[in-house]
């Protein structure tokens, strides 16, 4: 793992392909460019539908003044929906509801409910990514599987009643929807090949995982550079990050700090937990912003939760992290996807921004505190079901090894300085969980009770693995 908190901005797919390789335990043989180039294979091909939403004519007695939607029709196959429009700062005051019909059956979806507060996960302001006059506004995405029919409505909130002197409440006027809203329809892509094997996020075989082994084919000069900055910890083009015992973790981190003087002192820091990589769960890397941006440290993690839904199973969560990537870059406009980590049902852990799994990334996840932090989104709706016990042990494995790298103990405290957002203002400095939830650095249900709930759980939990 020497040099592995090394910077790696702008790394080109030349200077990937030109990399000497020299990896360290659990990486096994390094790759030489020429092998390379012999490695796998084109990016897992996905689309976007975008439509745009148009006030529905009142022709039921349900339907509320100023209702938008798109009435039932046929799409090009989809298996995950959101809701965008043209300003970021503006707020969707209303309900958003999708039925779906499901690809070779014909069944139709009773109305779900689209989670329609999505500003709090952007990038930071101030930076690049925020200022870029691209970004827009959003609900959360839904996870609905395969589908090839779509009908979408949205019901703005009424106004609040209100009176004048002798006269009663005058009738309740709807508040105005964001301007330019359209319906996001994500084919996230094929299932990306098997390979040799099926594992837990422990490192145990489990059905329905994501799989162990490499695929095939060539690798992308952009697919190189995402996994060259992954190379002091698996071969180029690795689907997967082996874990690594305790022991074994500690040596490395001593080893890429030069050697200390008693090797006896053991850093705190847990296990290295098994992580699958970008190229393991299938990410298109062409759609991605081409360099790679840092922060400078890791302080503390923010946990969220996808907001997409629990129907989907362990093996379905690739395709559900390609949808969510797609949808944050071809739809929002952010550089990448917005997360540094995800975690499925399962307590399989996955790489998410590019850069490098032990490197500081910048990401786009919690609004003003993205500096310096890292986030872990579960996959799942967390506000009134409980997670599952492998998930918030994944948050707590991910936590104690990435938190350890950076001498942070993960049941302390630590201070990050706001980049501005509705609970703190810019410039403040705020004294916060080491492991926080979304909501504790900015005002929103993310990332749901039941999972926030947890949080405790997994702070202790990690410390413990750190052998604090």
């Amino acid at each position: 793992m020497r040099g592995f908190l090394a910077s790696s901005i702008g790394v080109t797919a030349a200077a990937v392909l030109s990399l000497p390789l020299a990896l360290s335990s659990g990486a096994g043989a390094a790759t030489t460019p020429s092998a390379a180039r012999a490695l796998t294979a084109g990016a897992v091909p996905g689309s976007t539908e975008s439509l745009p939403l148009s006030v529905l004519p009142r022709d039921r007695s349900l339907r509320a003044p100023g209702e938008q939607g798109v009435p039932q029709r046929d799409v090009h196959p989809f298996s995950l929906v959101g809701v965008v429009w043209r300003d970021p700062a503006a707020e969707l005051e209303g309900r958003v509801q999708v039925r779906t019909r499901a690809t070779g059956t014909g069944h139709w979806s009773g109305w779900q409910e689209v989670e329609t507060h999505n500003g709090d996960h952007a990038p930071d302001p101030g930076t690049a990514e925020h200022d870029s006059g691209r970004l827009r506004g959003s609900t959360a995405p839904l996870w609905v599987g395969a589908s090839d029919g779509v009908e979408v409505r949205v019901r703005p909130d009424a106004a609040p009643a209100h009176r004048t002197a002798g006269s009663a409440a005058n009738s309740a006027a709807p508040a105005p929807l964001p301007k330019g809203l359209r319906l996001e329809l994500i084919d996230p892509g094929e299932e990306p090949p098997p390979g040799d094997e099926a594992m837990s996020g422990d490192g145990t075989s489990t059905a329905g995982a994501p799989a162990q082994g490499a695929r095939s084919g060539l690798l992308t000069a952009e697919s190189a550079a995402a996994s060259a900055v992954n190379a002091d910890l698996a071969p180029l083009g690795a689907d997967v990050i082996p874990a690594l015992s305790k022991k074994q973790t500690e040596s490395d981190l001593i080893d890429a700090r030069g050697g200390e003087v008693d090797a006896k002192v053991r850093p705190y820091i847990g296990p290295r937990p098994r992580i699958v990589t970008r190229k393991g769960w299938g990410a298109d890397e062409k759609l991605r912003e081409r360099n790679f941006g840092y922060t400078s440290k890791v302080k503390a993690a923010f946990v969220h939760h996808s907001a997409t839904g629990n129907n989907y199973t362990c093996a379905q969560a690739p395709s559900v992290i390609r949808g969510i990537y797609r949808y944050h870059v071809k739809s929002l406009h952010w550089r990448d996807i917005g997360y540094n980590f995800l975690v499925d049902k399962c307590g399989n852990i996955y790489e998410g921004r590019a850069g490098g799994v032990a490197k500081p990334v910048m990401g786009a996840h919690t609004l003003g505190f993205n500096t310096n932090s890292m986030g872990i989104v579960v996959l799942g709706t967390f506000g009134s079901s409980n997670p599952p016990a492998d998930a918030v042990d994944a948050i707590a494995r991910l936590t104690a090894w990435k938190l350890g790298l950076y001498g942070v103990n993960p049941s302390g405290k630590t201070y990050l300085t706001s980049a501005g957002g509705n609970l703190y203002r810019k410039g403040k400095s705020v004294r916060l969980n080491a492991i926080s939830g979304h909501r504790d650095g900015f005002a929103t249900e993310c990332p749901g009770r039941r999972l926030y709930n947890k949080l405790g759980t997994a702070r202790s939990t990690s410390a413990s693995l750190q052998g604090r």
